[in-house]
């Protein structure tokens, strides 16, 4: 399958969620690929401990096409507030990537990154590279375009009984650029804790999420409205096709 679960819970405790991990397999001379899509309907999206619609619901899509090598690639998007991004009201974000097994256990992930807002703010561009075992997954997102910034994270997700999942993920920012002199506010580190269940092949989530960024860069980040970096439950519901 094109996403395993581990992968799909960690992409889940973001709430810039795909659904879990289900894919159609079509044979080619090249080899097999898995195709899967998904629809998401959330009452926030929080990137990093944020929200990314100042607290109204999002409605979220993805494709994703991956060959049976580990190579793979896709799109997903969100709508965003578009007073915060300029005047974009959509993100596209689009990837592609290589994933595999190192033995049993242990699994890697590397991919290239391009976030989108057309009619908004500038595109970011970014490299991810994570490693998996035993439910833990930990890795680097490096974003080079149009600033430089490095984020670590790390996450465990757990299945329990009746199509029950648990995810625990932590990351921190930290913004560089060695030509300018550092800001405060520009590290900060963000948590959240998931609850996930599939229930009539839909997959719902219910996620607590924070960050310590101080109410002053938060003002400065999101006109003046600091809730958008405060405590937040978000509740999602996805399908996959």
């Amino acid at each position: 399958m094109l996403k395993k679960f581990a992968m799909a819970v960690t992409a889940a405790s973001t709430m810039g969620m795909s659904a879990f991990a289900v894919s159609e397999t079509v044979p080619s001379p090249i080899g097999d690929f898995d195709v899967s899509m998904s629809a998401t309907l959330a009452t926030d999206y929080i990137w990093r401990g944020q929200s990314q619609t100042q607290g109204k619901a999002a409605v979220q899509a993805s494709l994703d096409v991956g060959h049976e090598s580990g190579v793979y690639t896709g799109i997903w998007a969100s709508n965003v507030d578009g007073d915060v991004f300029d005047g974009a009201s959509i993100e596209v974000d689009y990837y592609i990537g290589y994933g595999n097994d190192i033995n049993d256990v242990l699994s890697y992930d590397l991919s290239w990154n391009v976030y989108t807002y057309p009619g908004g703010v500038g595109n970011v561009e970014e490299w991810i590279g994570s490693l998996s075992a035993y439910g833990l997954t930990g890795g680097v997102k490096y974003a080079y375009h149009p600033g430089s910034s490095l984020y670590k994270f790390v996450s465990y997700s757990h299945e329990l009984p009746y199509d029950t999942g648990v995810i625990l993920a932590l990351g921190h920012t930290d913004t560089k650029d060695y030509l300018l002199e550092r800001r405060h506010g520009e590290t900060y580190t963000d948590w959240s804790l998931t609850l996930a269940k599939t229930f009539a092949t839909v997959d719902f989530a219910l996620m607590y999420s924070d960050t310590n960024l101080s109410n002053s860069v938060c003002r400065d980040w999101y006109l003046d409205r600091t809730s958008s970096c405060g405590s937040n439950w978000t509740f999602s519901a996805s399908k996959a096709f």
